[in-house]
């Protein structure tokens, strides 16, 4: 049977899998990412996951080919990291490919982590009889992907797709993890809405309680979800505009906030969508299981070119 490693390093838990050419996962584990230690301590967490699950594969019969990585952050086409958001201190400057190949023995190709989950998506997920695909995730941060014809899109430098770093004007001049100030990543990801609603004397630390005291009729709860909610259909529909995908998926734990915020989204998608790319269906449930490590072991199926 073939056979592929996926790896994904998050900033706050890092999953290997080994999964085969039909997307399914046939062992998987799953750490702690220990941001706080620096970025060797992440790779080093991340190479040991790697080839616990590589040893556990081969004491079954299985031989992966290859291993595909999904990581936070802009990768290089080198596989280093370029940038990275203070969720992980010095993550930027990391040689992943390089350090996942020393720990496997396998050949390794990275990307940003949202670009492997877009790959599995258009492969074996909700967009998989789409042409091409718009993939968002909205979660402890924003990022987005563009996958044309199974083939990832991801510019120049791998920046492409960094929707949650879009400029949302009139706003309260929030800082973003990336340093600039008033990006969708600022109001819209699960911290922000977190961070907003204590702003306003909301009690919470956690998503699910700003969720459960809008289901209270909390009113502050309420607004910080509703205006979420609408920055992030703004946004996609821009990029639909720019874009004009096949199909849209949405994706991440912010989106299980509830009708306070998937109403807005929704309304302000179909308002501000040209006429073309509103038609295109969108997908905001039943996101593919495992889907980041499947993603990423999806970059190695077709092969690698080292």
């Amino acid at each position: 049977m073939r056979c592929f490693l996926g790896v994904d390093v998050g900033g706050t838990k890092t999953a290997a899998a080994v999964v085969d050419a039909c997307g399914r996962v046939l062992l998987s584990s799953v750490v702690a990412t220990p941001a706080r230690l620096g970025g060797a301590a992440v790779l080093e967490a991340a190479g040991a996951g790697a080839a616990l699950t590589l040893e556990r594969a081969r004491a079954e019969g299985l031989r992966p080919e290859a291993c595909g990585a999904g990581v936070a952050g802009v990768i290089g086409p080198d596989g280093v990291v370029t940038s990275a958001t203070e969720a992980l201190p010095g993550w930027a400057g990391v040689d992943v490919r390089s350090g996942l190949a020393a720990a496997t023995g396998l050949p390794v190709r990275v990307v940003n982590d949202v670009h492997a989950l877009a790959l599995g998506e258009a492969r074996f997920g909700a967009a998989a009889d789409a042409r091409s695909v718009l993939v968002v995730a909205v979660g402890t941060g924003v990022g987005g992907a563009f996958v044309h014809d199974r083939r990832l899109v991801a510019g120049r430098s791998g920046t492409a797709g960094s929707i949650g770093h879009t400029p949302v004007a009139g706003r309260e001049g929030r800082r973003c993890p990336c340093g600039a100030e008033d990006h969708l990543e600022a109001y819209a990801s699960g911290p922000a809405i977190v961070s907003r609603y204590a702003a306003r004397g909301g009690q919470g630390e956690r998503l699910e309680d700003v969720v459960a005291a809008a289901g209270r009729g909390d009113d502050a709860a309420r607004t910080v979800l509703v205006e979420a909610g609408t920055l992030i259909g703004q946004v996609v529909a821009g990029a639909a505009n720019l874009l004009d995908p096949h199909a849209i998926v949405l994706g991440g734990g912010v989106l299980h906030a509830g009708a306070h915020l998937l109403d807005p989204l929704r309304r302000a998608l179909m308002a501000h969508t040209l006429p073309g790319p509103r038609a295109a269906p969108v997908s905001a449930t039943a996101p593919l299981p495992h889907g980041n490590v499947v993603g990423a072991a999806s970059l190695v199926m077709d092969g690698i070119d080292l």
